[in-house]
């Protein structure tokens, strides 16, 4: 038997040895939620309850895996048996022995993301819109909305109008291609991956004795991370859980931040009213970070209306670590030149692995300076999503068109430009080329028929980015891009188009401390190129224990690190400024912020610059972020840094 008591905290060991029925565990950063869980499912099978009774629902299948193997170590029983898994694997898993009941053949194929692709874009003429039609939201853009209004469990309409206003001339034709799309699954035995889980939802919700059947069978419901359930996996969970109420959830609503993807916070919230008699376990014992850090963590999250009032408690001692810094810097290049020189400092003089440093942000363009300063001070670093700022496809796109300005004879900008193009392909751009390196001006070539009214604007554009009054004017010429053509094409490529509107208005701004657009396209040629290699040699993408870690936050969640710096903390750019334009925008980002702070262990700086570029003016000062004003001072070292060096 295991000694539960010795074994855990005594908040741990509440939620372990709890008694039967409803329980909602708020596990808090760095509180050993997955040890509560895994000893909970090892006290369930000492107790008698069978492993094929325990259904374990996960985020990842690293997370299921996990548990399930710790439970193995943990038990000298055969554990094979439990329900353990992603939710989509769950839902696989039932639908491959009751698909037939919805009309699906229990072979059923499972769509991965270019078979879906290819699917919707065949779906495409027969609702009217022609594929070739580049104004029109590509297929991925298309599945993106309607993946996200079945996990939101709204109809497309309200989706739209609330999350992608851009989108609405288009929403009769995107009605269509669902419907087709829907009907072509199943006539061809298909499902994609959301599919997996409305299916099962529809299987439980219509058939009455399987529902009956499911609901006896799983006596016991854990669910992992339960703060970034979406509806349809919450409606899931409570149709199992329904007849008996032994649903266990683990989960911390200070760190729900994903609602951009569907997540729904208030499942969380409201578990109490939606189980009566709901057990509350609060695990609060804090093993990650110091003290100090985590009075500044309690004190950032106090100010949310809409949570489980809670504080995390350190286990660490009280003279480990010192208190935050918050920094005051000059400009965001003042900013950057402390980091680097901090990092080399921690490195260097305290014998820091680069590995144990991460630099945090809300948005991969408030890294920009930064990213050029550890690549000029030769800091290796490592980007989380894998591409540096400037190797988006937004910036490259807006970048060929500054580059074929400056240089005609440039090919891979040219064909990059005109590929954006209706009706121009590979073979068309090779045709289209060899007229134009021949001399032949751009409004002079004919370009196919469906490519005659976008071409003039093309050429217009280029014509008036060659005129005298804008030469070196770069900000100027990537504004002119954006209205002439690029925005628009940006709302039909991508999902996430305001956000690269944002990107492309800061490159703007960045752009003006240059004073050639030479200079300025030279300085990101330099970063893109950059070896990726380490002092020593070695690969970075290959040797993560020799890089910094750049990161978005969230990306970065589930995460920690040693020295943990979050930048750019200014009043509009974090909380972003369309975020605080609701009660639940601004308490999701405050808790965006607090998990930031939670990353780190042993120090913890917050920066800020109080002048900033802007689009089109040559500075504009910057107010702290609220989140800032709302810490008590004495939580933190306040350091004043107006100019590198100092």
């Amino acid at each position: 038997m295991i000694d539960y008591r010795s074994e855990l905290n005594e908040d741990q060991y509440s939620a372990v040895t709890a008694t039967p029925g409803p329980l909602l565990i708020i596990a808090g950063a760095g509180s050993g939620k997955t040890r509560t869980l895994t000893y909970r499912v090892a006290y369930l099978i000492e107790n008698g309850v069978e492993p094929e009774n325990i259904l374990l629902a996960t985020f990842t299948n690293k997370a299921s895996r996990e548990m399930i193997d710790r439970v193995s170590n943990l038990l000298p029983h055969d554990i094979s048996r439990i329900w353990g898994g992603t939710f989509h694997s769950l839902c696989n898993r039932l639908l491959r022995r009751h698909a037939n009941v919805l009309g699906y053949g229990l072979d059923f194929t499972i769509l991965d993301s270019d078979d879906t692709e290819d699917l919707a874009k065949a779906c495409y003429p027969d609702a009217g819109v022609d594929p070739k039609n580049k104004d029109f939201p590509k297929p991925r853009v298309a599945l993106d909305v309607i993946s996200l209004a079945a996990n939101k469990d709204v109809s497309l309409k309200q989706l739209i109008e609330t999350d992608y206003p851009w989108l609405s001339e288009y929403q009769e034709p995107l009605q269509r291609i669902r419907s087709l799309f829907r009907d072509r699954k199943r006539a061809a035995n298909f499902m994609d991956y959301d599919d997996l889980l409305i299916n099962t939802l529809s299987l439980l919700d219509q058939e009455a004795s399987l529902r009956e059947h499911y609901q006896s069978h799983f006596q016991h419901i854990l669910v992992d991370e339960y703060q970034d359930t979406n509806t349809v996996q919450a409606r899931f969970i409570d149709t199992l859980g329904g007849a008996h109420k032994q649903v266990m959830v683990v989960g911390d609503d200070a760190q729900c931040i994903y609602s951009w993807r569907g997540a729904n916070f208030r499942n969380i919230l409201s578990f109490p009213d939606r189980y009566p008699g709901t057990q509350t376990i609060y695990i609060r014992s804090n093993y990650r970070s110091t003290p100090q850090i985590l009075d500044l963590a309690n004190a950032a999250i106090a100010a949310n209306t809409q949570q489980f009032p809670k504080e995390l408690v350190a286990v660490r001692g009280e003279h480990e670590g010192p208190k935050p810094a918050l920094v005051c810097l000059g400009d965001a290049n003042v900013q950057s030149a402390f980091i680097a020189q901090r990092i080399r400092e921690l490195i260097e003089e305290e014998s820091v692995s680069p590995s144990e440093i991460a630099v945090l942000y809300r948005s991969h363009y408030h890294a920009m300076e930064l990213q050029m300063e550890l690549t000029r001070s030769q800091i290796p670093f490592q980007i989380t999503s894998g591409l540096r700022f400037f190797e988006q496809a937004h910036v490259k796109d807006v970048c060929a068109g500054l580059k074929l300005n400056i240089n005609p004879k440039d090919e891979i900008a040219f064909k990059r430009l005109v590929k954006m193009i209706p009706g121009i392909g590979d073979k068309t751009s090779d045709k289209l080329w060899g007229k134009f390196r021949d001399g032949t001006p751009l409004d002079r070539i004919v370009p196919p028929s469906k490519a005659e009214i976008p071409w003039k604007q093309f050429a217009e554009t280029h014509r008036q980015l060659n005129a005298s009054e804008l030469k070196n004017k770069t900000s100027e010429q990537i504004h002119l891009i954006l209205e002439a053509s690029y925005e628009d094409y940006m709302k039909s490529q991508f999902t996430n188009y305001q956000n690269r509107l944002e990107d492309l208005n800061q490159l703007r701004a960045f752009s003006e401390q240059f004073e050639t657009t030479d200079e300025f396209l030279a300085q990101l040629s330099l970063l893109s190129n950059t070896d990726d290699t380490s002092p020593s040699g070695r690969n970075r993408r290959e040797d993560n224990v020799l890089a910094v870690r750049l990161s978005t936050i969230h990306q970065a969640k589930g995460l920690e690190w040693k020295i943990v710096f979050v930048i750019m903390l200014c009043d509009g750019m974090f909380p972003s400024s369309r975020a605080v334009e609701s009660v639940d925008g601004e308490e999701e980002e405050r808790r965006l912020f607090y998990v930031a702070v939670t990353r780190a262990r042993d120090e913890l700086y917050l920066t800020y610059p109080v002048i900033r570029a802007s689009a089109g003016y040559s500075e504009s000062y910057q107010n702290p972020s609220r989140f800032l004003l709302e810490i008590p001072r004495g939580l933190v070292n306040e350091w004043k840094i107006r100019r590198p060096g100092i």
